[in-house]
């Protein structure tokens, strides 16, 4: 197997072929790879742009022109699964929009990393689906309290059953929130715990971009008397940085599937 790292940040596998890529000045995105491929190739890629998603159908495309019969991709972080609904009129179903573009390139296997629900996984062709249940588990083994699961809202009840069940069976705390969906606004964090005395509290999800959802669950748990907070997240996006959210949690876990972050409460484990 080859492997072609389009991020050469993010290697996740052996040693790249060797390539190049630059923009022309009229704004077009350029691939050439630059030494001999027969065997199979899985292309990895972090996409934080639309240029990115660009880059994988060049080098699908040079890849192919190489007859390299077997081409597979690994793309972590599945852009635009957040938006797997149609919530008001006059917006797109992003995330088919990103699965058919996939899709076209009939590659022989998709592996993406804890998408943000079963959407993505039904719209992707030959996809195959890498659970957070390993990752979580990584990250509990540095906290040394007894602890519960904290479920943020009801999107999240399903999965976070699922990794109690595979951890053996921790205790979850089911909280909800409320979203304007024409401004996004959250409002109303609610946990369905009258007192948690203290018990250190795990809080799991997909992804953080802003952290919004997480600064007012943080508080709403620490109104039910929650010990020490932790956040587990498996794409960090972080666009606000980290100064709020490290002042309710303790300790802030994220992989690399989206950027590198660097923070002295952040733990980043690399896929």
């Amino acid at each position: 197997m080859n492997y072609l790292h389009l991020d050469t940040d993010f290697t996740p596998f052996g040693k790249s072929i060797d390539f190049e890529t630059f923009t022309f000045s009229g704004g077009e995105p350029h691939i050439k790879i630059k030494e001999a491929v027969k065997d199979a190739v899985i292309i990895t890629q972090r996409i934080t742009s639309f240029n990115d998603i660009g880059f994988i159908l060049l080098a699908t495309d040079a890849l192919r022109r190489m007859n390299v019969k077997e081409i597979n991709l690994f793309i972590p972080y599945v852009p635009a699964a957040r938006q797997d609904r149609v919530m008001v009129s006059g917006e797109p179903l992003s995330v088919k929009v990103y699965a058919d573009i996939i899709n076209s390139q009939n590659y022989e296997k998709v592996t993406v990393f804890d998408p943000h629900s079963e959407v993505t996984p039904a719209l992707l062709n030959n996809v195959e689906v890498i659970d957070n249940h390993e990752y979580v588990k990584q990250c509990l083994a540095t906290i040394k309290d007894e602890i519960v699961l904290i479920s943020p809202d009801g999107g999240a009840l399903k999965k976070i059953y699922k990794l109690s069940a595979y951890l053996g069976g921790i205790e979850v705390i089911e909280c909800s929130k409320k979203r304007d969906v024409k401004t996004g606004e959250l409002s109303g964090f609610t946990v369905y715990s009258d007192d948690l005395k203290g018990k250190t509290g795990v809080v799991i999800d997909d992804i953080c971009d802003g952290g919004g959802t997480f600064l007012g669950l943080g508080k709403a748990l620490q109104e039910k008397n929650a010990g020490d907070l932790h956040l587990i997240v498996s794409h960090g996006i972080f666009n606000k940085g980290f100064e709020q959210l490290e002042s309710i949690y303790k300790t802030i876990f994220t992989t690399n599937s989206f950027r590198d972050v660097k923070s002295k409460k952040v733990v980043q484990i690399k896929l």
